[in-house]
């Protein structure tokens, strides 16, 4: 008996856009914060340099992602890791949206930050 191979074509278009508006999206996230600090600051009741660690610590575990993206490139694939990066994302996303209070926030972003920080390795 003959095993029939099947041929799957793949529209690469489509995923590339896909890929390129998460890597985007991750981006934009690193620089969209300091234009809502001061409203965060009233909403939160919290100073500047309290509400600065949102973009401190985003940046901060951005930075320690890239030798760990390179460990994680050897061993998974660019699909696993952009997929895991995108949920990543995604769950930190969410997490910000509900904060009902700052470390909550805090913690949300930490979350996007390690999806982001994959992403922009990919």
């Amino acid at each position: 008996m003959s095993q029939a191979t099947s041929s799957i074509t793949v529209r690469k278009g489509p995923v590339l856009f896909i890929m390129i508006l998460g890597a985007f999206l991750a981006t934009l996230n690193q620089t969209v914060m300091s234009v809502a600090i001061p409203e965060l600051m009233t909403d939160f009741d919290i100073t500047a340099a309290t509400a600065q660690w949102l973009t401190t610590g985003y940046m901060l575990v951005n930075g320690v992602l890239i030798p760990i993206t390179a460990y994680l490139m050897q061993r998974f694939t660019t699909r696993e890791l952009f997929q895991a990066s995108m949920i990543i994302f995604l769950a930190g996303t969410i997490v910000s949206a509900f904060a009902s209070g700052f470390p909550v926030l805090l913690t949300g972003r930490m979350i996007q930050a390690a999806g982001a920080g994959i992403i922009c390795r990919c």
